[in-house]
This record gives structure tokens, sequence and C-alpha cells, in this order.
């Protein structure tokens, strides 16, 4: 018994060593793989731990982010990032740490409307690990820091307004089985998304074209929708000798705008208003108007002769009493859609310069495009400017000239008379 005892021991001494051996070798193995919270937390939990070779007690460096030192910010590099992550360990070690990074980073490479690339970053996720066995771990949701991970990426995806395919449901179903959250998210977005996308009765084309003179033309036919015989013009102001900016001129008008153009009184004066905001999608156009104040006399009459449809308070039933009144018997004009409470509008436009001189070719554009009227009346600038509030506790409250800012602020009007 006793020789058996001393063998047993020194297979436990030797094994001991092999063991001591190993475990200097893992951190320098693992180096890479160490995390910044696990570097923090073990200087806190033994403050008098000291590097080998150093005087100081340092933790280990944090993992670096590639997606930030990247040089090369194309959706190539940014998959082969993600490749190379998914080769590197069997483990897939960091992989919420790094979907998070990936999803943060996007718009730097520009694929946060790819497809691609978010089955890519689900593709790292482990297979098979995370599915619950029973009705307990589907409900109290089986590894949360992993489900919460990818239901935030698709939550990107529906910001980004990027539909998921079959394909995806198939890898989320091997990922986290079909009573996992992130499957349950997919499904919902399925049943909204595709009726939100065909929702619009003005479809844009995907991906939406980079040429801002088209994005013009999708923004000034959406707007002209109104009045379905709007006619859509592309202007060139290097067609006038004496134009200042060479650039195009987007200009939409109606046949009854020219209409209420030419019976547009003389005296009053024509307003060119704006800059106004449309967005086409993730891009952002500004327009013009040319408008007159409304006729408040001609309102008022209208307002007397028309009868409110949509008002119920007095029903009168023609079998019961006396039959309603005759509609066709009574006469005058019309309104038109065109001739708004607040003014009327006869042309809008979107320029290459949105500058004042631009605005001012439109305008001679116009006139020689079969409205001559427009020579005879009084064109005034109206442009609704925004002054920093900091510039006016600096400066005080001086005059600043028109410019057009994105800052939240209070607004001013300036009426220019234009040179036509």
């Amino acid at each position: 018994m006793l020789r058996r005892a001393q063998c047993l021991l020194r297979m436990h001494s030797s094994t001991s060593r092999q063991s001591l051996c190993a475990a200097q070798r893992v951190p320098v193995a693992l180096h890479k793989h160490y995390s910044a919270d696990e570097a923090n937390r073990d200087g806190k939990q033994n403050p008098n731990a000291k590097r080998a070779g150093t005087g100081g007690s340092k933790s280990l460096p944090a993992v670096r982010n590639v997606f930030a030192t990247a040089q090369d910010k194309t959706k190539d590099t940014y998959l082969t990032m993600v490749e190379i992550f998914g080769e590197r360990d069997v483990h897939r070690r960091n992989h919420v740490e790094f979907i998070y990074a990936a999803l943060k980073h996007m718009p730097d490479f520009g694929v946060e409307n790819d497809l691609e690339v978010y089955k890519a970053l689900i593709n790292v996720m482990p297979k098979g690990k995370f599915i619950p066995t029973n009705l307990f771990q589907a409900e109290f949701m089986h590894y949360p820091k992993q489900q919460q991970c990818i239901i935030d990426l698709l939550e990107q995806m529906e910001d980004f307004g990027v539909m998921p395919d079959y394909e995806m449901e198939a890898m989320l179903l091997n990922v986290f089985g079909n009573k996992g959250h992130p499957l349950r998210k997919y499904w919902r977005m399925m049943y909204w998304m595709p009726k939100f996308k065909n929702l619009s009765p003005w479809p844009l084309p995907n991906p939406v074209p980079d040429d801002t003179l088209e994005i013009a033309k999708l923004a000034v036919e959406r707007m002209c929708t109104v009045d379905l015989r709007s006619q859509i013009n592309v202007f060139e102001t290097k067609e006038l000798n004496d134009a200042v900016d060479e650039t195009w001129i987007v200009s939409g008008m109606s046949p009854e705008q020219s209409k209420l153009l030419r019976e547009h009184s003389r005296q009053k004066a024509l307003y060119i208003e704006g800059p106004f905001h449309i967005w086409i999608r993730n891009r952002r156009i500004n327009y013009f108007t040319l408008r007159a104040d409304a006729d408040a006399e001609f309102l008022a009459q209208l307002d007397e002769r028309q009868l409110d449809e949509d008002d119920v308070s007095n029903i009168e039933v023609p079998f019961f009493g006396r039959p309603p009144p005759r509609r066709h018997n009574q006469l005058g004009k019309l309104r038109s859609v065109h001739q708004q409470d607040d003014g009327t509008i006869f042309a809008i436009c979107a320029t290459g310069t949105s500058t004042k001189d631009s605005l001012l070719s439109w305008i001679r554009l116009l006139e020689a495009n079969g409205n001559p009227s427009i020579g005879e009346v009084p064109v005034l600038f109206r442009f609704t400017s925004t002054v920093p509030a900091k510039s006016e506790e600096i400066e005080g409250p001086t005059s600043v000239p028109a410019t057009s800012s994105d800052s939240p602020s209070r607004s001013r009007k300036e009426d220019e008379p234009s040179v036509s």
C-alpha cells in the first residue's frame, strides 16, 4: 500500500508540473481575446498583480476595434473582417461585442442598407447552443444577451428600411430555434414591413439615384400630383444671356395655375418663398414656391354660396318635409385646389444652387415659356432665414443676412424686390 501511495504521489506531481507549464502558456495565446471588462475586473480584484518585466500594476489591453481602424471603408473590407472573425476561433468568443461594434460602424462603410451584410453578422452566432430545450427557457429568454443582440440587429434593419427574406428566417431558426425571441421579432417585421413598403402612393426606385437632378424631379413630381394635369419642365439657366449661376431648374406648373396667373391683378405682388424641405427617403431637397396672397373677398363669397358637405348638424331628408335645394342652379366661379386659405400657389421649383440668381432665372424662364403676365407684376423674394441664438447673444439684435440652416432658432422674413 505504501509503494502504491508513493507511485500515485509521483504521478500527481508530474501532472501538476505539466498543468502549470500549460497554464503559463495560456495567457499568451488568449491575449488577443482578452476583453476590456475582464481586464478591469482582474485589476480590481488583484491590485497588486504585476505584469512580467514591468514594475507597475497595469491591466491587459482591450481588444482592438478593427472597424474603427480600417483604412478602406468598403463593403468588401467589411465582409472580409466579418469572415476573418468567424474563422479565427471555433468557439466565436466575444461574438456579441463584435456584432455591436459592426452595427455601430455600418454607416461608415455604407452598408447600412445591405441585407447581405446583416445576414453575415447573424451567421457569426454559434449554431445550436442557444436553442431552448423546455418551455421555461423559451419564455424566460434563454441566453438573453445573445438574443437581445440579434433583436437590436433586426431593429436597426427596421430603422433603415431593410426588409428581411426567408433565408434569414432559416438562419434565426438554426441559431435560436422556433421559440426564440429574435424569430418572433422577424415574424412581426415580415407582417408589417411589406404593408408599409407598398402603402405610399409615390413609389420610389430602390436604391434612390445619387444624381441630385433626378431626385429633384421625383420631389417636384410628388408635390404636383395634387393636380394631374401638372407639367414638369427642366430648364437650364445658360439659356439666358445675363444669368450668373449656371445650373438646372426643375419647375412644376399646371394649366390651371397658368390661368390663375393670367387673371391675377397687376397691382398685387407675387412672392417667391422658401426654401422648404421635402425628403425623398434619406435625401433632402430644397424647393421654392411662387405664390400670392389669398383673395379674401372671393373666398368669402365662395363660402357663402357653397354648402359644407361634411356638415351633418342639419340633415334634410327629401322623403320627410321639403326637398333640399338644387345646387346646379347656383352660378359662380369654382374654387381651385391651388387657391388655399393662406394664398394661391402658381408654381413650384427646385434649383441646383438654391440662390436668388437661380430663382430670378426661373421667373424669366417662366415668362418666356407661356406666362408673359409675370413681367407686368412685381415679384418679391420672401425668404425664411434662421438665426442661431448664440449669434444673437454675441452680436445683439442686429440684422443678419438671410441664410438657410437646420439649427432650431427664431425665424424672420425678408422681402426683397426682384430686378425683373
